[in-house]
């Protein structure tokens, strides 16, 4: 395990022999035209400002969002809100220092980032926004219902753009779904090490299936001293979001799908290994 969490024992679990994945190659071929008709966000580009990336990559060059925002000119801030959805919102004078660190911009915060601001700060500021394909079949809005389906529902566009996917992804063994989104890498990009939650403080493995339907992308999960890495060589898995993970660099345009939810009791019993019990006093006969 080389220092992992993973999952019963193993780094990854292997879910192509519970899933039908005989349909990938259909579900690429929609994918990469539907892509081709929509306007993607951004997201990645705070991971070191949330506190969640692996202690090596602290020291990298990749610039982060949270941390340019916070070290604006008054001048480079005031560009910076004009290109908000709702700039009047924030009714601050942009020298204030005090005042604009009352506000947290981007990813689970009140104040998101419009696409024209992600392109300022790649384009003005050099951050780095790992994922710049990332699109949304169902939305969350907060990190911390993205396993509840309450309420939700997949999104129009992405019903008539990606119907055979939304479909497959209904089929999966979730009893509920919070949340489906598209994780795509531009040629030449690569997804820092981070982890989504925090070994000894979650106490469950969080439920998500991911699928890559070209089985190209390289995904992996390391040890905390990155001593080594787990490239996970399946097209469909499950992986223990504890552990450290992310994506090389490869020289074209690379995804995965990735569904968070609560699983069907029956997969989970199908899943696990089975338990052996060691035999009671007296059970010899």
């Amino acid at each position: 395990m080389n220092g992992l969490c993973g999952i019963w024992g193993q780094p990854y679990i292997d879910l192509s022999e519970h899933i039908d994945t005989s349909g990938f190659d259909a579900l690429d071929r929609e994918i990469g035209l539907g892509l081709c008709e929509i306007e993607p966000s951004y997201t990645g580009g705070s991971l070191k400002w949330m506190g969640v990336v692996a202690p090596w990559v602290e020291r990298d060059p990749y610039r982060d969002y949270g941390r340019v925002i916070r070290e604006l000119s008054a001048a480079d801030f005031s560009d910076f809100i004009s290109l908000a959805e709702d700039p009047e919102r924030f009714d601050i004078d942009p020298s204030d220092l005090q005042r604009r660190a009352e506000y947290e911009f981007g990813d689970e915060t009140d104040h998101p980032l419009s696409r024209r601001q992600m392109l300022y700060l790649k384009y003005r500021h050099g951050v780095y926004f790992p994922w710049q394909v990332c699109y949304h079949f169902l939305e969350n809005e907060r990190w911390d219902d993205k396993h509840s389906g309450h309420g939700k529902a997949f999104e129009p566009e992405a019903e008539a753009l990606f119907p055979k996917t939304v479909a497959f992804i209904r089929s999966l063994p979730f009893v509920e779904i919070g949340r489906a989104v598209l994780f795509g890498l531009d040629a030449n990009d690569h997804a820092p090490a981070h982890r989504d939650s925090e070994p000894g403080v979650s106490l469950e493995v969080a439920q998500s299936i991911s699928f890559d339907p070209r089985g190209n992308k390289r995904f992996y999960v390391c040890d905390p001293e990155n001593r080594a890495r787990t490239v996970v060589d399946s097209r469909i898995y499950w992986f223990n979001d504890m552990d450290y993970h992310g994506v090389e660099p490869d020289p074209f345009f690379r995804y995965s799908i990735r569904i968070d939810g609560v699983f069907d009791r029956d997969f989970i019993r199908r899943l696990s290994p089975p338990r052996i019990n060691p035999p009671g006093r007296g059970s010899a006969r």
